[in-house]
């Protein structure tokens, strides 16, 4: 703390007094359901990167952060660490995912048709005196419910790396037969540890930082990595959870909760062991966060370089180097961490600065001696 400030805890009490006086503005002040209904984009980002599904405590957290997405973060982790903890959820199950939104860069004619959902792709980016009213009219043209494929579906919406699946052109989605799926560690709970299981670095990437991701994805796309990617899909929906009560003998349903998944799709010659095949990037986030989704699952795919026997060229193929900086409230602590007080550790930069210039003005007194 700063020591020498006048005031002590007085001045840190009307530092929070000024805070909250910025925070409340000059006009009503904005109830927090408000701020969850209408800025639900920005709300599922800090439920993403607080690791905490909960829209209504991220609406409060973005509120008394002001706005500041990195304190808001901080408060829901901090607010996470003291919940009781009860058990652990089933797995997802997304191939049933009654898509709101659902696309994919890979087939034009899928089965169950491509749905635009809410999207910001098509609007003009211009700004509006006020917000448009919602007006849903129905499509022009009805999709064509026809599969088009030599193959039928149990799901009306299978996922299209299916598709490839099963023709064998991409890798499976899981091991061979036989092989377990270890619980991943909580990196909540536990410390990170390098290297990594894959379901590790997709746990650490979903809470990572949006913006750091999406740079390293598009480094990816411009060379700094050897991947060439197709958005195989895009889905927006909601899914059921369900809780493992081992007391009751069954899974229990206990909610549903609005997810974005994305199945990237990259080439992969293949090996004297492997055939050509298709390979896969995987994101899954909470709430509408498709930017972060396909992020995710560009820089998973970078990160698999070892499956795959490729070398390591850059920065989003280095496990460590990813995985120890995608944290934000980390990130944020330790540059922020510049503002306390540094007096002892300067004063010793400052004496050496002061010994070297001496040691200078010496060396080139001397010269200047020789010289003459």
């Amino acid at each position: 703390m700063y020591v020498a400030v006048k005031g002590g805890e007085k001045a840190i009490a009307n530092a929070h007094a000024l805070l909250a006086k910025r925070g409340a503005g000059d006009t009503e002040r904005i109830a927090y359901d408000q701020l969850r209904d209408q800025l639900g984009v920005l709300v599922s980002r800090v439920m993403a990167e607080g690791s905490l599904y909960d829209p209504d405590l991220a609406a409060k957290a973005l509120l008394q952060a002001q706005g500041d997405v990195l304190e808001a973060v901080t408060l829901i982790r901090s607010y996470r660490t003291t919940l009781p903890r009860f058990g652990v959820t089933r797995a997802l199950d997304t191939s049933g995912l009654p898509p709101e939104r659902r696309i994919s860069a890979t087939f034009k004619d899928i089965p169950g048709g491509q749905q635009l959902g809410a999207t910001f792709d098509y609007t003009h980016r211009l700004l509006a005196d006020e917000l448009p009213t919602p007006t849903i009219t129905e499509p022009d043209v009805e999709l064509d419910p026809e599969l088009d494929l030599d193959v039928e579906f149990d799901a009306a919406m299978p996922r299209v790396t299916d598709l490839l699946g099963r023709s064998a052109l991409i890798e499976p989605d899981r091991p061979a037969e036989g092989w377990e799926d270890p619980d991943p560690a909580d990196l909540t709970r536990e410390p990170t540890t390098f290297p990594m299981t894959r379901a590790e670095r997709l746990q650490a990437l979903s809470r990572g930082d949006e913006g750091f991701l999406l740079s390293l994805g598009y480094s990816t796309q411009r060379g700094f990595g050897n991947t060439h990617p197709f958005v195989g899909e895009v889905r927006v929906g909601e899914v059921e959870v369900s809780f493992e009560a081992p007391e009751i003998g069954h899974d229990v349903p206990i909610g549903r909760i609005e997810v974005t998944e994305c199945q990237m799709v990259n080439q992969f010659v293949g090996t004297a062991d492997q055939p050509p095949q298709f390979t896969r990037g995987y994101g899954l986030v909470f709430g509408r966060a498709e930017r972060k989704a396909m992020s995710m699952s560009l820089v998973d795919r970078a990160l698999r370089k070892d499956e795959f026997g490729e070398r390591e060229v850059s920065p989003a193929q280095d496990e460590e180097f990813v995985i120890a900086h995608s944290d934000n409230v980390q990130a944020a602590g330790f540059v922020e961490h510049l503002k306390l007080p540094h007096y002892v550790d300067f004063q010793a930069e400052l004496g050496l600065i002061r010994r070297l210039n001496q040691e200078f003005e010496e060396r080139r007194a001397a010269a200047g001696k020789d010289a003459s």
